[in-house]
C-alpha cells in the first residue's frame, strides 16, 4: 500500500496561506515524482528560454515564428540543451543541502567555486554578492535598492523541495540563500511566494488553491499583481513574477506554459526556469515533452533526478506520522 500524505496546510486559526484542510491527497511516490518534474522543468525552461534571452517578442516572432524547440544559440551561443546560471546555481544549493543539510556558508562556498569556474552567464547582482562573500566572508549584504532582481528566486526550487510541508522553514531558508546575493524586500517576497507555490504543487494541491495562495501573497506584495499584465519580462523581479504568474495561471499544459513564457523574451531563461519549476511540479513528469528531455545533457538530467529524491527524503515530510 502506498503511503498517503496528510499534510497540515493551514486553518482559519493560522497565519499560513495554503488554504487547504489536512487531508490525504497524494502518495509519497507522487510527491517524489512532482519534485523530479519540478527540477527537470526548471532546467528545461532555462534551456528553452536561453535561446531568446534579451530578444523582444517581435524579434522572436521574426526569427523563430514561435519558439517551441530547445535549440541553443542565443547571445551566449549555447549548445542545444545547455543550461545557464539559473540551473547551475540551483544545483549548487541542491548539492549543498544533500551533502551538508542546511548551511548557507557551504552554499556560498559552492557559489564561489562556481564563479571561479568562469561560467558563461552570471548575473551582475549574483556576481557582486558572491565576490563580497569571497572577499569578506559575509553571508548577507546590506539591504540595497540594486538587489531587486530575479537572481535569488530563480534558484528557489531545491529549497522548496527540501522544506516540503513546513512553510516557516521555507521562509527562513529562502531568505538566507537569497541574501547571499540579493537583499531586497521584493526579492524576498518573490522567493517565498514561488516557494509556497512549489510546496502546493508538489503536494498535489489544485490550481484554485494555488491561485488563492497567490491572492493572499499579492495583498502583501501588490506589485506582483498580474491582472493587467503588460508583457514585460525583464530581470526586475516584479516583471519576472508578473510574467510567471500570468502564464502559469492562464496555461492548461506544461508545454503551453513554457512556450508562452519564453516567447515574451527579455529575461526568458530565468522566467522559463521559474515557471518551469512550478509547472513541472503541478503537471507532473508525464506532462513534460519527451523531446525536450532528450535535448538536455543526460548527466544534468540524472543528477537532477537523484538530487530531487534526496531533497524530498531530507525534507520535513519524513516526520509526518502518516508515512
Amino acid at each position: 500500500m502506498q503511503a498517503m500524505l496528510g499534510i497540515p496546510i493551514c486553518s482559519e486559526q493560522t497565519s499560513g496561506c495554503y488554504l487547504a484542510p489536512m487531508r490525504p491527497v497524494v502518495t509519497l511516490e507522487e510527491v517524489q515524482e512532482r519534485a523530479q518534474a519540478s527540477l527537470l522543468g526548471m532546467a528545461i525552461g532555462d534551456a528553452l528560454g536561453a535561446t531568446v534571452e534579451f530578444m523582444t517578442p517581435t524579434e522572436i516572432k521574426e526569427t523563430y515564428g514561435v519558439l517551441t524547440e530547445i535549440q541553443g544559440g542565443g547571445w551566449l551561443q549555447l549548445k542545444p540543451g545547455e543550461v545557464t546560471d539559473d540551473t547551475q546555481m540551483s544545483l549548487c544549493i541542491a548539492r549543498s543541502i544533500v551533502a551538508c543539510g542546511w548551511s548557507p556558508r557551504d552554499i556560498a562556498e559552492r557559489f564561489a567555486e562556481w564563479l571561479r569556474s568562469k561560467p558563461p552567464d552570471v548575473g551582475g547582482t549574483c556576481r557582486r554578492g558572491i565576490r563580497r562573500y569571497m572577499q569578506f566572508g559575509s553571508l548577507s549584504g546590506p539591504p540595497s535598492n540594486d538587489d531587486g532582481g530575479n537572481g535569488a528566486v530563480m534558484r528557489i526550487a531545491p529549497v522548496a523541495i527540501a522544506t516540503l510541508a513546513d512553510e516557516q522553514l521555507l521562509e527562513a531558508w529562502a531568505l538566507e540563500q537569497a541574501h547571499i546575493t540579493h537583499n531586497h524586500p521584493l526579492s524576498d517576497a518573490a522567493c517565498v511566494l514561488v516557494g509556497n507555490l512549489l510546496h502546493l504543487a508538489c503536494l498535489g494541491r489544485s490550481r484554485e488553491v494555488m491561485r488563492q495562495a497567490t491572492r493572499l501573497a499579492l495583498q502583501r506584495t501588490p506589485a506582483f499583481g498580474y491582472a493587467s499584465y503588460r508583457g514585460l519580462c525583464s530581470a526586475y523581479v516584479v516583471d519576472t513574477m508578473q510574467t510567471v504568474l500570468h502564464h502559469f495561471f492562464r496555461s492548461r499544459t506544461f508545454e503551453e506554459c513554457l512556450v508562452n513564457t519564453v516567447n515574451q523574451g527579455g529575461d526568458a531563461d530565468t522566467a522559463g526556469a521559474i515557471v518551469g519549476a512550478i509547472a513541472g511540479a503541478y503537471y507532473g513528469l508525464d506532462a513534460i515533452p519527451k523531446r525536450w528531455l532528450k535535448k538536455l545533457d543526460p548527466r544534468v538530467v540524472n543528477e537532477l533526478l537523484k538530487l530531487s529524491g534526496s531533497l524530498v527524503h531530507a525534507s520535513p515530510l519524513r516526520h509526518v506520522d502518516h508515512l
